[in-house]
């Protein structure tokens, strides 16, 4: 009987391990395609697309699907590109790494201490929802005492061994795909009104209603601020594949499908609600647009049997974010820009680098109960906007580092991005009109400006750690010969 990853020791895992490209410390090899392949499926299939879709389809309408077509476009996109350079150079910092030879170190600096700050924010709101849903269903419970068991669970996981991080993606992954594939089953079968009890609603409710724009070009481009946000994450994968033992095979294989599951899942989805069931109607705003078609369609227990996927794709939101926000940190460190006791490697795992992500995550959690409208609310703020400006350092990374490897190694251009530079250029392009879109929205106007500040802050740090390294080489250099 063959043994799974999870069943491989974390010395066995420190054995096989092999130098990390950052310059650090051997990392573990211990994630295998297979965990490769469904981190990058389930990365696509996040709590944004149940929890968050509401709100963009009561902005939007039906043109939703259109909304997530565009800003899914922008992310296969940013991910051709990311993938173009982490296949040519794995490392565990990903575009923080890329971002610093390409640009400068203060930009690895900042895209890396952003992305990290991120994470741990997200590690905070995920465990909230998730622990909402266990109160839903254990009402004599506290919020904290699910939050601090899941925290133990995944921080647990993820300082044992990679491969155990590598086991819970598979299989939380492999539920979500499965949830969102019987959806689409489902929802295609209403819509030709072959599933038992349903009639089909042809084009009614995409046309009816206020027509396929019921609140203008307002409405789309509030839906497409909805929408761009569901897609953070996709960019684990390519951290991951530095601790998988082929990196090239791994994030080249999951860029080149990236085109699809987007398609597939995101846009899919969007067209099966909003053809089956009118986009005003009450229950999406109630109970979620998933339930709501789910309960037209007459499944028994729509709304637990959702509530069940909500909770495993925050928790493997969870998972994959605590162990995100440590390997960037330990990049960093290695760099030589984080503190050094962040750097320690314990079979083949930054335990330290993991420790301190996930405290920082449960203390978010705890200014969410003590402050809710202050410093957490700073702190959502803070990072509202920073996924854009990581995108905005990765395509001009890669703008650059194109160039560079066309003249040296051209043989590592195992991924390459599509019509060079021109879609480059106009990945950058929707960026920039993404955050014109936020400078509109009020609501979205106060986090662009905290991120914005924050990452103003982060690049002056950054700069000034540059000129005080370079101030050090200059004054150790020995002096000239007379």
């Amino acid at each position: 009987m063959n043994r799974t990853p999870s069943s491989a020791s974390p010395a066995r895992e420190q054995a096989d391990a092999v130098p990390d490209s950052d310059g650090g410390a051997p990392l573990s090899n211990g994630l295998k395609q297979r965990h490769l392949s469904m981190i990058a499926l389930g990365g696509v299939i996040g709590a944004g697309l149940f929890v968050g879709s509401r709100e963009g389809i009561a902005a939007a309408g039906p043109s939703i699907v259109l909304a997530y077509a565009v800003s899914g476009g922008l992310v296969m996109l940013v991910m051709r590109m990311l993938g173009e350079m982490a296949a040519a150079n794995p490392a565990s910092g990903s575009f923080s790494v890329h971002a610093g030879r390409s640009i400068g170190s203060w930009a690895g600096f900042t895209a890396g201490w952003m992305f990290t700050a991120l994470l741990c924010v997200a590690v905070a709101a995920e465990a909230i929802g998730a622990a909402d849903v266990m109160t839903q269903w254990f009402p004599g419970t506290e919020p904290w005492m699910w939050v601090l068991l899941f925290m133990l669970v995944f921080c647990g996981a993820n300082l044992a061994a990679v491969s155990n991080f590598g086991e819970f993606e598979f299989w939380f992954a492999t539920l979500k795909v499965a949830a969102i594939g019987i959806f689409l089953i489902l929802g295609l079968l209403a819509i030709f009104g072959v599933l038992p009890g349903t009639e089909a609603p042809g084009a009614s409710h995409l046309t009816g209603d206020g027509g396929f724009l019921p609140k203008g070009a307002d409405g789309l481009m509030a839906g497409l601020l909805a929408s761009v946000f569901a897609y953070g994450g996709l960019e684990t994968v390519t951290i991951a594949a530095a601790e998988s033992k082929n990196p090239v095979r791994g994030v080249a294989g999951a860029v080149r499908t990236a085109m699809w599951r987007i398609a597939l899942f995101y846009v899919g989805s969007m067209a099966v609600i909003v053809t089956v069931i009118p986009w005003n109607d009450p229950s999406i705003a109630k109970s979620g647009p998933y339930v709501a078609v789910l309960d037209y369609l007459k499944i028994p227990a729509a709304g637990q049997i959702m509530n069940v996927v909500i909770l495993v794709a925050l928790l493997s939101a969870m998972n994959a974010n605590i162990y995100g926000s440590s390997r960037m940190a330990y990049s960093l460190t290695v760099r030589g820009q984080g503190p050094k006791f962040l750097g320690k490697v314990g079979g083949g795992v930054p335990r330290r680098a993991v420790v301190l992500c996930s405290a920082f995550g449960f203390l978010a959690v705890l200014f969410s109960f003590w402050w809710p409208t202050t410093v957490f609310q700073w702190l959502l703020n803070m990072v509202g906007a920073a996924v854009l400006v990581v995108w905005g350092f990765i395509a001009v990374a890669q703008l650059r580092m194109r160039r560079r490897l066309e003249q040296e190694a051209p043989e590592k251009l195992v991924v390459k991005m599509w019509a060079f530079p021109y879609l480059t250029w106009v990945a950058l392009a929707g960026v920039l009109v993404v955050l014109l879109l936020m400078l509109r929205d009020e609501n979205q106007r106060i986090q662009l400006l905290f991120t914005g500040g924050f990452a103003v802050v982060l690049a002056v740090i950054g700069l000034l750690r540059a000129r005080a390294g370079k101030t050090r080489e200059t004054s150790s250099e020995p002096p000239a010969a007379g």
